[in-house]
This record gives C-alpha cells, sequence and structure tokens, in this order.
C-alpha cells in the first residue's frame, strides 16, 4: 500500500509539473507575411489608341506687297486611331520616357469664305504625328506622367466652288510644331496596362502657296494657324527585355 500511495503521489506531481514545463519552452514565430510585388515600369513596349481630336485653324490671305487678309477662323473634330512605341525606365518611383506615335486622323473644316461667299475654303488634317520625352511618377500599378517634344501635321488646303464644291485651288503641306501632354496609366496586368491621355499641338503658322492662282485673291499665298487638342485612350504592352522581374520593398 505504501509503494501504491508513493506512485501515485508521483503521478500527481509530474501532472502538474508538465504543463508549467511545455508553457516556458519557446514557441516558434509564424512566418512572415508576404511582402507586396512592386509594379515594374520599366521596359520597351508597343500599343495602340484611338479617340478625339479638335482643329482650330485661322486663315489669312498674303498678297503679293505683304498684306494680310484675314478670312476667319472655324474648329471642326472627329476621329483619331493610330499606335505608339516607346521605352520607360525607372529609378525608385520616377518614371523616364521617350517615345513615337503616329495617328491618322479625320479632321476637316470648311468655310465660306468671308471676303467673297462665291468661294469655300477648306481644311483637312489626315496625320499626326509625336516625338516626345516623359516624366512621371509610380504607385505602384498606377502611373500619372507629363510629356512634351515635337508634333508633325500632314495636312491639305483648298479653295472650293460654294455652288458644287469643286475644288479650285489647293495646297498639300507638312508642318513641324510642339507638343505638351498630360496621362494617366494603369497596369493590370505584369505587361499590360491602359491609360487615357491629353495632348495639345502647337503647329503655330505656315504659308503655302496654291497649285494655281488664287480664285479669291489674285495672286494671294495662304497663312494658316492651326492648334490641334487630343484625348485619347491608349493600351500598351510592355516586353521589360533588359530588365529584372518586379521586386519586393520593406
Amino acid at each position: 500500500m505504501k509503494k501504491f500511495l508513493l506512485s501515485t503521489v508521483g503521478l500527481i506531481v509530474f501532472g502538474m509539473v508538465a504543463p508549467a514545463s511545455a508553457a516556458d519552452m519557446a514557441v516558434k514565430a509564424p512566418p512572415p507575411a508576404p511582402l507586396p510585388v512592386v509594379y515594374n515600369w520599366s521596359g520597351f513596349y508597343i500599343g495602340a489608341n484611338g479617340g478625339w481630336g479638335e482643329s482650330h485653324n485661322c486663315w489669312d490671305f498674303i498678297t503679293a506687297v505683304g498684306a494680310a487678309i484675314a478670312d476667319g477662323c472655324r474648329d471642326r473634330s472627329g476621329g483619331l486611331v493610330g499606335g505608339q512605341l516607346g521605352y520607360r525606365w525607372q529609378v525608385n518611383q520616377v518614371v523616364f520616357g521617350v517615345e513615337g506615335q503616329g495617328d491618322w486622323a479625320d479632321l476637316s473644316n470648311s468655310r465660306v469664305s468671308l471676303i467673297n461667299p462665291a468661294f469655300t475654303t477648306r481644311v483637312r488634317t489626315d496625320g499626326i504625328g509625336l516625338i516626345t520625352g516623359q516624366i512621371g511618377y509610380a504607385w505602384n500599378a498606377w502611373l500619372l506622367y507629363f510629356k512634351g517634344g515635337a508634333a508633325v501635321t500632314g495636312n491639305r488646303f483648298d479653295i472650293l466652288s460654294s455652288f458644287d464644291g469643286t475644288s479650285l485651288a489647293s495646297a498639300d503641306a507638312t508642318r513641324w510644331g510642339g507638343t505638351v501632354g498630360v496621362g494617366f496609366e494603369y497596369g493590370f496586368t505584369p505587361n499590360w496596362t491602359v491609360g487615357v491621355e491629353y495632348d495639345h499641338l502647337f503647329m503655330g503658322h505656315n504659308n503655302n502657296s496654291f497649285s494655281v492662282v488664287n480664285p479669291i485673291v489674285a495672286g494671294a499665298i495662304n497663312r494658316i494657324d492651326q492648334n490641334i487638342d487630343m484625348v485619347t485612350v491608349r493600351f500598351n504592352y510592355r516586353f521589360g527585355w533588359g530588365t529584372g522581374p518586379a521586386t519586393a520593398t520593406y
């Protein structure tokens, strides 16, 4: 009986000590949560765009003695569609880039001449190109950027008969100017982005000679001021050549 009592007491004491010892043992820490992946904007990209544009034109006739005869201003909006190719590199949250863009345009406006209503003047822009630099700020997969550089437009100027629309004189011109713009872009996959962009083109004015004698002001050439506004939706695919995978930051 004595041995039995001692054994029982020993079991009770061991049962009391064992939980306390287990409580004193070090508990293994849980693994750290995975770090968020930072979107990588660096690399070559190619894409397509489409949207809306508006051309503002003021037409003057310059006589042989250099006098300017104003024939009014006009606006016309239309569609745009084209593509872009560029390269971006990211330093922390600052993103730099260069880009070339080309668009087919349908911007045409006509107006009865203020000088002689028997004639109508028409300006048609059917091509727009941009060569720009970019600087932006990225919040992971979101990018706000500003751009600026050179712009070029393809234009045709006509003097038409107001009676039947027959072209009586014409001139073609490729014009160079400047552009500034702003855009906002979102990366919805590691390589695909979508965004919206606004650009303003400052094309200044150029003098152009007609194919025949000017029927409105004999011997005069035309001088047309041109400014264009563009709003486009853009989709880009980023190749990421020469860049490593996106990394996590601490």
